[in-house]
């Protein structure tokens, strides 16, 4: 809880508690400034019960378990300060309204029990609101520190994608220098704009998805460049809200497992990659021709899928739908992210 606000609750409360006997005393007809600044005794008392138990008794003794002083220290405080309030408010009264009898045997007992009562109380309540805002505050430093493990993780995970793109990028590039010259050239052009958007978008929780979707064309059109006549790509990106951010380089992985395990140098091959974002979700269907690789090459297989999925439990806790297999006749492999950040959804792994 804000410090401010704290100071404010205590405030109000007491004052509620000092103006009390001006409304109830006297059948409702009010006080003189004499009777009320004796009548200040009680909220005293109180006070002096509940910032003891709030500011001493509770911190030091009974949250490190030291409980025997924080009971014995609150008897004998609460007992001699009950016992003083009676015998006050007996004067008090006697001086005020000298033709009553304020107390008799039976009162005298049962007025103290009263007063040592409403110090317990207000001894209770002070150490409920101590460790209360004590839980509260380790709460907000437990969720805090999770937040930022769960930032650096996914700082940590959006790096580990980082060379492994570039790696994969620059051999299609090396790959391109031996029989075409000028397609190497254009190359290096479009990676240099997609450097720009990792080096310095990349470095942001989210990133704006119209540069997110110019990345992935950039790779798209980068990735077409080395690919035989025989491979189909077909990409569509429907945005229609231009404020909407995503967390970077989430989809870059999939597109990547694409153009890798669903390109054949000889037969016909294709690749389908649709993108729509509205004000309330974003869905990414990728879908290409299955050509898994051999157990001789399977470097890197499958911890490209792995990051994805870490990335959106971290990024997208309980908002987002994964639907991943390959067709009943093995041809196809298709993924489907549904991200809702606005509302929470059924995960299906």
């Amino acid at each position: 809880m804000n410090k401010k606000i704290e100071i404010v609750l205590h405030i109000a409360a007491w004052l509620v508690m000092f103006l009390s006997p001006m409304i109830f005393m006297n059948q409702g007809h009010g006080v003189s400034p004499m009777q009320f600044l004796t009548m200040c005794t009680v909220p005293v008392a109180f006070i002096i019960v509940f910032y003891m138990n709030y500011l001493w008794l509770t911190p030091h003794y009974f949250v490190p378990g030291r409980h025997r002083y924080y009971f014995i220290v609150n008897t004998i405080v609460i007992i001699l300060l009950g016992i003083g309030l009676h015998f006050w408010m007996n004067y008090t009264q006697k001086l005020f309204n000298p033709g009553q009898q304020y107390t008799s045997t039976w009162n005298t007992l049962g007025f103290i029990m009263r007063d040592i009562f409403n110090l317990v109380i207000s001894a209770t309540i002070a150490t409920l609101a101590r460790l209360s805002f004590k839980w509260y505050r380790a709460d907000r430093i437990r969720r805090d520190s999770e937040a930022a493990q769960v930032e650096a993780e996914l700082k940590t995970l959006r790096w580990q994608i980082n060379p492994h793109f570039l790696l994969n990028t620059l051999n299609n590039i090396y790959a391109l220098t031996a029989f075409d010259t000028q397609k190497a050239q254009e190359s290096i052009q479009e990676l240099s704009k997609m450097l720009r958007h990792i080096l310095y978008d990349n470095q942001q929780p989210t990133v704006a998805i119209n540069d997110e979707v110019e990345f992935m064309k950039n790779y798209i059109q980068l990735m077409r460049i080395r690919l035989p006549e025989s491979v189909k790509v077909i990409s569509q990106f429907s945005i229609k809200n231009t404020q909407l951010e995503i967390a970077p380089m989430l989809f870059i992985s999939l597109i990547e497992n694409a153009f890798k395990h669903g390109v054949s140098p000889t037969l016909p091959s294709f690749i389908h990659i649709d993108l729509s974002a509205d004000d309330k979700q974003i869905v990414f269907d990728i879908s290409n021709s299955n050509y898994p690789k051999n157990q001789q090459d399977r470097s890197g297989h499958g911890i490209g899928l792995s990051q994805v999925q870490r990335r959106l439990e971290l990024a997208y806790p309980g908002q987002y739908i994964w639907e991943k297999g390959v067709s009943d006749d093995e041809k196809t492999y298709r993924s489907k992210i549904i991200i809702s950040p606005s509302q929470n959804i059924e995960i299906t792994n």
